[in-house]
């Protein structure tokens, strides 16, 4: 809608026909949510809806630096559960034990840490017997 209103046509009916126009070009076809019911609108008004809507899209969450380590240290765990070698635990342990040690020096905002760096020897003991058992 590059196009500039005629002088003597009406704001109104100018718009009209560029809606119609483009509807006419199958413009409107498509577009995402076509066809489905509108969202329930009978939640009290939020402001952020349209912010809290695009991190939702976009799998984006905001957690207290305290919470995404926590989490962090959880998806190390799995990851050294599914580690293929004695090294690759090691250095996935010496990361996130990095980042634990540099949190627990200045502690971050929000929750308690509760957390303590892994005991690398004691995880890798506990990686090559689980790994043994497997046939």
């Amino acid at each position: 809608m590059t196009e500039r209103k005629p002088p003597g046509v009406s704001f109104e009916s100018f718009v009209d026909k560029q809606i119609r126009e483009a509807a006419e070009r199958g413009e409107f076809s498509g577009l995402p949510g076509f066809g489905k019911p509108l969202p329930d609108d009978s939640a009290p008004y939020d402001e952020l809806w349209w912010i809290k809507g695009k991190m939702h899209r976009e799998g984006a969450s905001v957690l207290p630096p305290s919470l995404a380590l926590r989490k962090e240290a959880e998806d190390a765990q799995a990851a050294v559960a599914a580690a293929v070698s004695e090294s690759q635990v090691r250095r996935l342990l010496g990361e996130i034990n990095t980042k634990i040690a540099e949190a627990l020096l200045r502690p971050p905002a929000g929750p308690p840490l509760n957390l303590r760096p892994f005991d690398v020897e004691a995880m890798v003991e506990t990686w090559r017997k689980k790994r043994n058992k497997r046939p």
